[in-house]
């Protein structure tokens, strides 16, 4: 549900198989708050700079004494850190936690005798339907496009993600896409309840029923019943292909394209913040899946988009106070501009801006 499009410089949100929306979000600024009990939470690590980039998280939370407790699993297709066991393992410590954050896990790209990757069995063993990524301009980090306010909605579980191909013949494979009512209805509700409690005047749904007439348009069909509900909110689609232009511009798998397009235009895969959620589990990842494999060891990932997932889900945990402080401590080091990471255009390690984040931290705890 991409739900997205846009209002002067700023892009409203999106559904389509994908949604998106827009506006800004309150912040509560509230007094120190004692947990009375430490949170658990499964962390996976993933593959790339997953490692190092969970290894920041913890350091920060460390110093802004976040309660929470971590339990770590290593699963990687390509590391051979994978198998039946070590899947039901996280699947188990994730549904007794109810919440996880996780790096990339990579998928092989070749054919092994199972389509469905670990990713995409984990999705579907939680029913991690719907994936949110807001993408934000970060200030005092110049793009082309600023005041960038975008949250884009995806069906995670579906469609191109049904993971059906088969060889009908020599030479010939098909590939099913999987478009239900229930789906697309499910995940319009999901967007449109997200743009109400958000406080977003808009979504848009992005799709492609101009080629795929049947399947794209039971999609749109099933946007507009839901958007009959929400009178309050401005409902419109839109072409992937146009959104795309549009996007790039004036400013899922079709929302999965526009999030990495999106994360492009305020700084790229290092600085957007993701989630995924079924009715009772969240899983918190960054919103540009990239493993980054060629920055593995040498201490120059850009930690920002991890440590913003990592805020977001202490917010999701009710631990407001301390989402804030790490949030700000964060977007303070971007601000400030003297710690930036190569993606950023300086020289900069990802220690440096640790570093930097945890010296925000005791500034404001003093």
């Amino acid at each position: 549900v991409m739900i997205g499009g846009l209002s002067g410089a700023r892009l409203q949100p999106l559904c389509a198989r994908s949604l998106s929306l827009t506006s800004s979000q309150n912040v509560s600024e509230s007094p120190p708050a004692r947990a009375d009990s430490t949170f658990k939470v499964t962390m996976v690590p993933g593959d790339g700079v997953g490692p190092e980039l969970m290894t920041a998280v913890k350091e920060v939370f460390k110093a802004a004494d976040v309660p929470v407790e971590f339990e770590e699993f290593h699963l990687s297709e390509v590391q051979n850190m994978a198998s039946e066991e070590k899947l039901e393992e996280v699947l188990s410590s994730m549904k007794n936690n109810r919440v996880a954050i996780k790096g990339k896990i990579h998928t092989p790209m070749e054919y092994k005798g199972e389509l469905a990757s670990y990713e995409m069995r984990l999705r579907r063993k939680l029913d991690l339907f719907a994936n949110v990524v807001h993408v934000n301009s970060l200030p005092g980090y110049s793009t082309r496009h600023n005041n960038l306010d975008l949250v884009i909605i995806r069906e995670q579980t579906e469609g191109e993600y049904s993971s059906l191909e088969h060889e009908s013949v020599s030479g010939v494979v098909e590939c099913l896409k999987i478009i239900t009512r229930e789906k697309s209805r499910r995940i319009a509700k999901f967007a449109f309840d997200y743009a109400t409690k958000k406080g977003r005047s808009k979504v848009t749904a992005v799709h492609k029923a101009n080629i795929m007439k049947l399947g794209d348009g039971l999609f749109l069909q099933s946007c507009a019943e839901v958007a009959e509900l929400y009178p309050k909110i401005k409902y419109e689609n839109i072409i992937i292909d146009n959104c795309c232009m549009q996007v790039y511009n004036d400013n899922g798998l079709y929302s999965n394209i526009i999030d990495n397009l999106a994360a492009g235009l305020v700084g790229g895969a290092g600085v957007v913040p993701g989630e995924s959620y079924s009715a009772e589990y969240a899983v918190f990842e960054t919103g540009a899946r990239h493993p980054f494999a060629q920055a593995v060891g040498r201490n120059i990932a850009n930690p920002t988009a991890m440590l913003l997932t990592a805020a977001n889900m202490l917010r999701h945990l009710n631990l407001e106070y301390h989402s804030n402080m790490v949030s700000e401590a964060v977007k303070k080091v971007i601000k400030q501009g003297k710690v930036r990471t190569q993606d950023l255009g300086g020289y900069s390690t990802t220690g440096d801006f640790v570093r930097a984040v945890v010296a925000n931290l005791r500034h404001r705890t003093v």
